[in-house]
């Protein structure tokens, strides 16, 4: 019997209409949240995110603003931008956008945030806090996969959950979520040998590695709960995940697809730190 399908798009839609009563509640009382992004150069996928980020602040009535800059642009620029941005009552979140242009550090700017105002969840001091297992602020993309798992029903204690992917972004904060809801974690990289013979153990399996269509029906356990945090743009144009849906789909007992899956929630997840940073503010 084919997966059931996890549909992130209409979970995503739902959370915003949640988050659209929760700003009203906070406009009643004074407060309207508000959300900076901050984008350098010329990438047209990262075009394309803020993008979606602005659509969803109007959905939900969340203020939003960009902050544009050239590709050339220098990092001293940036900083004092962020200086101002943590000094603006009306600003509750912070995001920069990435990747930046390569003579820029995001290291550096990363940690120049106000960690109360970095809503991606990047910064040391949050990610720190996730460690120690009293999260601050979760990375949008972790974050909206733990709200697809649980809106799926989807056991997680004692279960064995595999991710492919070892970045700050998704792999590690996401092994830390599974890790406090009791799954036992593995997490896979480029060096990891016969990744199959790995992949095939998990009850929960997360592609983040990057790589179109990586993970096919044979390193799938039957059954499995397959996420797929990919997104890749294939030579047609088209957008492909790290998992080879058709084939999956057969396997699995449920999948993400892609587009249509973890993209939406990230976004959703970003205006929810958005307005938990506004909630926090009036406190």
């Amino acid at each position: 019997m084919p997966a059931t399908v996890i549909d992130g798009k209409s979970l995503a839609a739902s959370l915003r209409a949640t988050l659209k009563r929760t700003v009203d509640a906070l406009a009643a009382r004074g407060v309207r949240p508000g959300l900076a992004a901050i984008l350098a150069g010329d990438d047209p996928a990262s075009r394309v995110y803020v993008r979606n980020k602005a659509r969803a602040c109007a959905e939900t009535g969340v203020h939003s603003e960009v902050h544009e800059f050239a590709q050339e642009v220098c990092e001293n620029a940036l900083l004092e931008r962020i200086a101002r941005l943590n000094a603006d009552r009306a600003v509750h979140g912070i995001l920069v956008q990435l990747p930046l242009p390569r003579q820029l550090d995001a290291g550096r700017l990363l940690a120049a945030l106000a960690p109360a105002k970095d809503v991606d969840g990047f910064h040391a001091a949050n990610l720190g806090l996730l460690l120690q297992g009293r999260p601050g602020v979760v990375p949008g993309t972790p974050a909206g996969v733990m709200r697809l798992l649980e809106h799926a029903g989807v056991p997680l204690a004692g279960r064995h959950a595999v991710i492919v992917g070892r970045s700050n972004i998704v792999g590690k904060p996401l092994a830390l979520l599974l890790l406090q809801k009791d799954a036992t974690v593995t997490i896979c990289h480029s060096k990891t040998a016969d990744l199959a013979c790995v992949t095939r153990q998990a009850d929960i399996l997360v592609a983040a590695a990057g790589r179109p269509k990586l993970i096919g029906a044979a390193m799938v356990k039957a059954g499995a709960c397959v996420i797929d945090v990919g997104v890749n743009r294939l030579a047609d144009g088209k957008i492909a995940g790290d998992v080879d849906f058709n084939a999956v789909k057969e396997v699995a007992g449920w999948i993400t697809p892609v587009p249509g899956g973890v993209g939406p929630m990230t976004v959703a997840m970003l205006i929810v730190n958005t307005v938990r940073a506004a909630e926090l503010s009036i406190a």
